[in-house]
């Protein structure tokens, strides 16, 4: 093991800085964890929450380098909005997640499973639906109005469900194995998030391999998770596509969990080239191993018809200009499509204010590879699209590409996600909101590529007429997406954490579209279907995430304490952060 040297920083003991394909580097990372994979399985509960407690506090004491590294990887100054909104997704949904797990497995020590608020009911077709938040007041003050829960796969009955929780604890020889973790290059949280879910609900030891586009974070990553690299059960690596070809094949690792692309996904588990094209359609496995994976989505976001206030609009223009402008549109879970009714009086108005919102954001840096040339594949097939804000050197502009003909099934809006600044706008004809709601719903399910995540908005007062009440609960129980939200964007099914986040299920090997498998689910629940998270339309004050909060920062700070030692007095410090915005 060596120590590494990423922009100033030093890395702890543990990281691994792997030059392309140093072999011998990278089999020392699978040995020094695989040499204590029965030592992981025999530790109880209450002691890997110890550990827990350990990362929470050294979380807390690298965030402020990686947030600097982030920041300046991604084109902006530390204190800036936008450095409040990589703290929130870069470092504080993976603090939230930890503290979460970390309670699991003090519920698990005490009575032999994790807690859950429920209450569980059942879907008009005998689907089980979970409540799963809030589970305290400190949830209620937070996120006001906002509930989620998680619904269940057919066939998964009451008796069962408890039963189901936290098999790894259960039988904990059954679930042992080393685990080869291929980190995403975007979100700075993914890579320690799925580290977490292999540790401590899978049960397995973890190499973590970073993808080379933020490499830089190895350091702090180390840091934050020193804990469990001192335990032993955590690695973590850098190099290219070829070290991961090699960690992937390595003898001693028995499944891999891959945040990327739907291609990369088949690269490894068919190969590449015309001959992995020829085995993925003969489903002939290259690689005979478990692979779980979230490969991104064309995201939709269905907008509901109805009259809407001057102020809805422009609060619903700034919601959606967000699920754009984070992270400069390089999420897995950006609006992609927007779904909205041709009839719809206010539609031109809703357009004219999200193109405005868009327009007022500052354009970000477009640090992924590929951006470029992403977008111009979008406007060789779209050179009408609207082209928003003063992009500078190395940006791009925020673009929307209007009224896309819904009958083109093939369009590239439809079909391939942009993973830049853009996205697209779609109108269905329909003869009242409640029949929008159902052609939005099949639409989605049947023609937009993925499953990963989708978002409704739909006033209350429209809800207030019983045929769209009606289809809003036909729509949440049939869309075929993993995560939904209905009234705040899907990414709050990722933060929350006590939902699970992946894949609708049941994706085969050749045909993975947005994966298989979640993570997240800090109740440790087997058989998830899908996790909806539900919040008020208009929420007062504007919440910190939004793309056009000037507030961001200090309030995302006080939530990143808040979240690692939920207290009276942190709250305070959120609550009044978050009112002076």
């Amino acid at each position: 093991m060596v120590d590494v040297v990423s922009r100033g920083a030093v890395a702890p003991v543990g990281a691994v800085q792997a030059p392309e394909l140093d072999t011998e580097a990278l089999d020392r990372a699978v040995a020094d964890v695989a040499a204590n994979v029965s030592r992981w399985a025999a530790t109880d509960a209450r002691q890997r929450a110890r550990l827990l407690d350990a990362v929470l506090v050294d979380t807390l004491g690298a965030a402020d380098a990686w947030l600097a590294d982030a920041c300046e990887a991604k084109g902006f100054d530390v204190g800036s909005p936008e450095s409040g909104e990589e703290l929130f997704s870069g470092v504080g949904t993976f603090v939230r997640m930890a503290r979460l797990l970390r309670d699991s497995l003090d519920d698990i020590a005490a009575t032999g499973r994790p807690a859950y608020p429920g209450p569980v009911t059942e879907a008009p077709d005998g689907r089980l639906v979970v409540g799963v938040f809030p589970s305290s007041l400190y949830d209620r003050v937070v996120y006001p109005g906002t509930t989620a829960e998680i619904w269940m796969q057919p066939g998964v009955e009451r008796a069962a469900l408890e039963a189901g929780q936290a098999e790894a604890y259960v039988d904990p020889g059954a679930h042992q194995g080393v685990a080869l973790v291929l980190g995403a290059g975007n979100v700075a949280s993914l890579g320690p998030r799925d580290v977490l879910s292999e540790l401590f609900v899978e049960g397995k030891v973890v190499v973590l391999k970073a993808n080379p586009v933020n490499d830089y974070l190895v350091p702090h990553w180390g840091r934050a998770m020193r804990a469990l690299v001192d335990a032993g059960v955590l690695r973590i690596v850098a190099g290219g596509a070829a070290a991961g070809a090699y960690l992937t094949r390595h003898p001693q690792v028995d499944e891999i969990h891959i945040t990327g692309s739907d291609k990369t996904y088949n690269a490894i588990v068919f190969g590449t080239g015309d001959e992995g094209e020829r085995r993925r359609a003969a489903g002939q496995r290259l690689l005979d191993k478990p692979v779980t994976a979230e490969l991104g989505n064309v995201s939709p976001v269905i907008v509901v018809p109805g009259e809407w206030s001057r102020a809805d609009l422009l609060y619903q223009a700034e919601n959606v200009a967000t699920m754009l402008a984070n992270n400069a549109g390089f999420n897995c879970l950006s609006i992609r499509v927007l779904v909205t009714h041709e009839g719809w009086p206010q539609r031109q108005a809703f357009l004219g204010a999200l193109e405005a919102a868009l327009a007022a954001i500052p354009t970000r840096r477009a640090y992924y590879p590929g951006a470029v040339q992403r977008e111009q594949a979008f406007l060789a097939d779209h050179p009408d699209a609207e082209l928003l804000g003063s992009p500078g050197e190395g940006e791009l502009p925020w673009t929307l590409v209007r009224d896309v003909a819904p009958g083109r099934v093939d369009d590239i809006c439809f079909n391939v996600e942009a993973f830049c600044s853009l996205f697209s706008e779609t109108a269905l004809a329909a003869p009242d909101a409640a029949s929008f709601l159902d052609e939005a719903v099949r639409f989605c399910n049947e023609v937009v590529w993925g499953t990963l995540s989708a978002t409704v908005l739909v006033h209350p007062r429209s809800l207030r007429a019983q045929p769209v009440a009606d289809s809003l609960e036909r729509a949440v129980a049939d869309l075929r997406y993993g995560g939904i939200g209905v009234n705040v964007w899907h990414a709050l099914v990722f933060a929350i954490s006590s939902t699970t986040w992946g894949a609708y299920p049941g994706h085969p090997d050749t045909d993975i579209q947005s994966g298989a498998g979640v993570v997240g689910n800090a109740a440790m629940f087997s058989g998830t279907q899908k996790s909806v998270v539900r919040g008020p339309f208009r929420s007062r004050p504007k919440p910190a995430w939004f793309a056009t909060n000037t507030n961001t920062y200090p309030v995302m700070r006080q939530l990143l304490d808040f979240e690692a030692k939920p207290r009276p007095s942190a709250l305070a410090k959120l609550l009044a952060a978050s009112l002076k915005g």
